[in-house]
């Protein structure tokens, strides 16, 4: 019984960002990555099924920055229970979801640990990529049935299948059954995720080294996409303007306001 959670990085928003002289990217050594909250939940699920069905439980995350970070999600990984962390480098800084898709397809049909895997999981969506398209595009390409966003699940490994809730808008829920292997994104885990020790961590930067690979060669004709043109930062140009007074002065200042601005007609 073995479950790959599929970990992404995404900048700390807390930070402030700055944008390259490109005016088309963030500058590098502006960025400070952080785990994305879904792919958090992603880890917790998988150690939820590690200690209910006994599964065995390996991380991976794709580099391309050569960040710091990377490494102590991987290492927090490890100290919070998953059982092997693998570290996927590749040189290209800006990659696309589907060929992260096709990155992580390949690292998984070439390694047979991975390839037997019963589950793989990834977070529903990142802050980069709000419309989470990595699960679907990994499914498709490794020939895997997909479901998602998931909220809930029960795996039956011994029955080969997965009884998992979906989530609807309009706070619709469905209950699907799905054999084996299968391909999951996670909207949420069933518990919060967990806090480990800083202390235990990096006890095992010391005692273990990752497990860091070459990002395969990806010979696939691109396809067309949202092109960047420009990045710029927020500007300040106006505080906002309190309108006080009751409620129908209120309606009245507004109005002006509206007007002035060409919003709504004159009087």
């Amino acid at each position: 019984m073995h479950v790959v959670a599929i970990l992404r990085m995404v900048p700390d928003v807390v930070e402030d960002l700055e944008v390259s002289p490109s005016g088309t990217a963030l500058e590098p050594e502006s960025v400070r990555l952080i785990l994305s909250e879904c792919d958090d939940h992603t880890l917790e699920q998988a150690l939820l099924l590690r200690e209910s069905r006994d599964a065995i439980v390996t991380v991976m995350v794709l580099d391309s920055l050569d960040s710091p970070e990377t490494e102590e999600v991987l290492y927090t990984a490890l100290a919070k229970g998953a059982d092997a962390a693998i570290r996927v480098w590749h040189p290209e800084r800006l990659l696309t979801t589907r060929r992260m898709a096709s990155i992580f397809a390949r690292v998984i049909e070439r390694d047979p640990t991975l390839k037997s895997a019963d589950l793989i999981l990834t977070g529903v969506r990142t802050i980069a990529d709000l419309e989470g398209p990595l699960a679907p595009l990994l499914a498709r390409r490794l020939g895997l049935p997909h479901l998602g966003p998931v909220s809930r699940m029960s795996p039956d490994f011994s029955g080969r299948s997965v009884t998992a809730i979906r989530e609807y808008p309009n706070g619709i829920r469905g209950e699907f059954e799905v054999p084996l292997p299968a391909v999951l994104s996670i909207q949420a885990a069933g518990k919060p995720p967990r806090y480990v020790p800083v202390a235990k961590v990096r006890d095992l930067m010391m005692t273990r080294k990752l497990k860091c690979i070459p990002s395969p060669a990806i010979d696939e004709t691109p396809v067309p996409s949202i092109q960047l043109i420009e990045m710029r930062k927020p500007r300040v140009l106006e505080h906002a303007e309190m309108l006080t007074g009751t409620h129908e002065v209120v309606a009245r200042k507004l109005r002006d306001v509206l007007v002035a601005r060409g919003l709504a007609p004159g009087a």
